[in-house]
């Protein structure tokens, strides 16, 4: 059994967050990941009401602690911050901007603060703007990606700060999650396993679409926007990529990516739509329970774990 103080502080049993993705992470999700020991997330990018209401079903299908994803940019991002605190929500992750203002009335209500950042110098405003830890996300991961990579990530942000690192990108086994930890993070992130799982609600296509992907399916898009996004290719990356190379305009390209993920994770147009995966999807080629996944995993690192230690010498 991993020893984790980052475990402890959630109140779960094991050192594991669930991806807070969009259009995916609901309370059945979410709800599976927290039973099965884990963290589970339901993303809060999404109307304040439908979040409202995944908050409630999730505390009906859990007594484990949850967490909500607030995504900061959102044009409902401070409305869902305030809701997070009316409906006792315990952990807030966070992403795309500084979750500073909030920190406060959050902390009054008592609710763990995890961003994610994808450099050394966020990681330390985050710490001292009194989060509880971050999570160091490498450009492995599927969605929304900084440049550096988790290997180059990690123990650099381990090293700046003071708070328990979680790692995220590219871990979709055993193997990646004791490598994390070997780093010196103390919790670790997945979405693309997950993405998978019996509980998650995404469409059957993008399920489908994620089990075959190989090791060079993903793809990276809207690097003219500013806001590169990670994906598994297809009409809509390639289309995409021939705008980026004619230099189309920002506003033209998010013409093209507006409303993609849900065609994509909702409707099923695994052509024209956004499957929005990591680098991992290549290593991902079963089904499992939540339960099954968590499990796997952490049975996983004692194996390697122990395997490290009988290759030292004494």
């Amino acid at each position: 059994m991993i020893n984790s103080k980052f475990a402890e502080m959630l109140g779960i049993k094991y050192p594991i967050i669930q991806g807070g993705m969009a259009w995916i992470a609901d309370s059945s999700l979410a709800a599976a990941v927290s039973n099965a020991g884990g963290l589970g997330i339901i993303t809060g990018n999404a109307p304040v009401d439908w979040v409202r209401q995944e908050i409630r079903k999730a505390k009906k299908l859990t007594d484990k602690p949850f967490g909500v994803n607030i995504m900061l940019l959102s044009e409902t991002a401070e409305t869902i911050a305030k809701m997070a605190c009316e409906e006792g929500v315990k952990v807030v992750t966070t992403g795309a901007g500084n979750p500073g203002k909030y920190i406060d009335m959050w902390k009054k209500h008592s609710i763990r603060v995890i961003p994610v950042v994808a450099s050394v110098a966020l990681a330390k405003r985050m710490q001292r703007s009194g989060v509880d830890a971050v999570i160091a996300e490498g450009c492995e991961s599927g969605g929304h990606i900084g440049e550096l990579t988790t290997m180059t990530l990690v123990p650099q942000v381990v090293d700046a700060v003071d708070i328990p690192v979680v790692a995220a990108g590219g871990i979709g086994d055993g193997r990646g999650a004791a490598a994390a930890f070997m780093l010196g993070a103390q919790g670790i992130q997945l979405g693309t396993r997950f993405l998978v799982a019996n509980e998650c609600t995404v469409h059957g296509k993008y399920k489908e679409r994620v089990l075959k992907a190989k090791d060079i399916d993903t793809v990276v898009t809207g690097t003219g926007t500013g806001h590169p996004v990670r994906v598994l290719r297809n009409r809509l990356t390639r289309q995409f990529k021939l705008l980026e190379k004619d230099g189309a305009s920002i506003e033209k390209l998010e013409e093209l990516g507006r409303g993609a993920l849900s065609r994509a994770a909702r409707d099923g147009d695994i052509d024209n739509g956004s499957v929005m995966a990591g680098q991992i999807a290549g290593l991902v080629h079963k089904e499992q329970s939540c339960d099954e996944i968590v499990r796997e995993i952490f049975s996983e690192v004692e194996d390697d774990l122990n395997r490290m230690e009988s290759m030292i010498k004494k």
